[in-house]
């Protein structure tokens, strides 16, 4: 199963030097004029799990194999992009497929790379998008609406669940505003969740500043910052150019040198990816061994049955038993061994819900 986050902004923001700073490639274009990145870029990206190393260590595992998320570099937008402006049908389209938005916000001063309105202004920027954003999602629930409107006539449930849950998120987006999920029970919930509206993804902003404000930000990224608050909406700060260049070096130690020489304390592409993991609300679970160690990712609130299909089909089909312990309990034990002789291992049937770094053994019976 594939968990996308979409990395979104208006062209020249940075968007592509934070996905190749991402893979440790030099594979998307980002050269300095609008639309240079015309079909999506993909990469799939580790997820930096601390737990997981030990794991490896303490079971002598002979391969350690992270967990990951797809990272789309989606070209950028502009204003009127709801319209078919620089390409945005197709953009917005891409990004329909995603389950989740990062917003890159331009938050640094470069004579050298032109912005599209001629101005450093990242309140306004992330307002050009969010109006786009609503306004492909308007335009879409009109369509769907039309189309409702012939079928209310047969009385199907669905639809006469579907029609007055569209129109009111409708009236919401109007305002310029999403409706408050709160206040939607699960069936209304799951109504918008399969239109697959781009204002109700879960969202983080990133604030991309230069070499000199990695640590501390500007006055930029903090408006950015302030404005995340205000919309309870995730915020990380990073410098798409400097990590960039330092997911260039092979060798650790020049990397360390030019972190060193720029004052930086530590590359913000772990906390970035971190928080990504976060914005899809997913977990991690283990399955670790003398042949490897391995993290697993399933989205909050799974089923160990759900769980064990995520390594194969036939584990969920013939699912009989998994064995948990946690993975702190499992490393103050000292490995599987002594965490057996100690009871610590239990048995959980079909009902048990996987908790974040459970590590698991599944037994089954095709």
């Amino acid at each position: 199963m594939g968990f996308k986050c979409g990395i979104i902004g208006l062209p020249n923001v940075g968007k592509s030097s934070l996905f190749n700073a991402l893979l440790g490639l030099q594979k998307a274009s980002s050269e300095n004029y609008p639309f240079c990145t015309i079909e999506p870029n993909v990469g799939r990206v580790p997820i930096p799990d601390n737990r997981l190393r030990e794991l490896s260590s303490i079971n002598k595992s002979k391969n350690t194999i992270h967990g990951q998320i797809e990272f789309v570099d989606i070209a950028g937008l502009v204003k009127g992009a709801s319209k078919g402006e620089g390409l945005g049908n197709q953009f917005l389209s891409n990004i329909r497929e995603v389950d989740a938005i990062i917003h890159v916000v331009r938050c640094f001063e470069d004579k050298n790379i032109s912005h599209v309105y001629n101005r450093i202004d990242p309140i306004s920027d992330i307002e050009i998008i969010d109006s786009e954003l609503i306004l492909s999602d308007i335009s879409r629930i009109e369509k769907m609406l039309e189309k409702m409107k012939k079928s209310l006539k047969s009385s199907k449930e669905e639809y006469q669940i579907n029609f007055p849950t569209l129109n009111k998120v409708k009236s919401e987006l109007e305002k310029g505003q999403t409706i408050n999920k709160d206040i939607l029970n699960e069936e209304e919930l799951l109504v918008v969740k399969s239109a697959g509206l781009l204002s109700y993804k879960p969202i983080m902003y990133v604030a991309n500043v230069d070499e000199n404000s990695i640590e501390i930000g500007n006055n930029y990224s903090k408006l950015v910052e302030d404005f995340a608050k205000k919309k309870n909406i995730s915020f990380v700060k990073i410098s798409s150019k400097i990590e960039e260049e330092l997911a260039s070096f092979d060798d650790e130690k020049e990397k360390d040198t030019l972190m060193e020489s720029l004052g930086i304390l530590s590359s913000g592409i772990d906390t970035f990816i971190t928080q990504g993991f976060k914005l899809l609300n997913l977990i991690t679970f283990f399955t670790s061994g003398p042949k490897e160690s391995k993290a697993w990712t399933i989205p909050s609130g799974s089923s160990a049955p759900d769980a064990a299909g995520t390594i194969h089909t036939d584990f969920k089909k013939g699912f009989i038993a998994a064995e948990v312990i946690s993975y702190k309990d499992l490393i103050n034990a000292g490995g599987d061994v002594k965490a057996k002789s100690m009871g610590m291992i239990k048995t959980q049937g079909k009902e048990y819900v996987i908790k974040d770094g459970d590590v698991i053994l599944f037994r089954f019976n095709v």
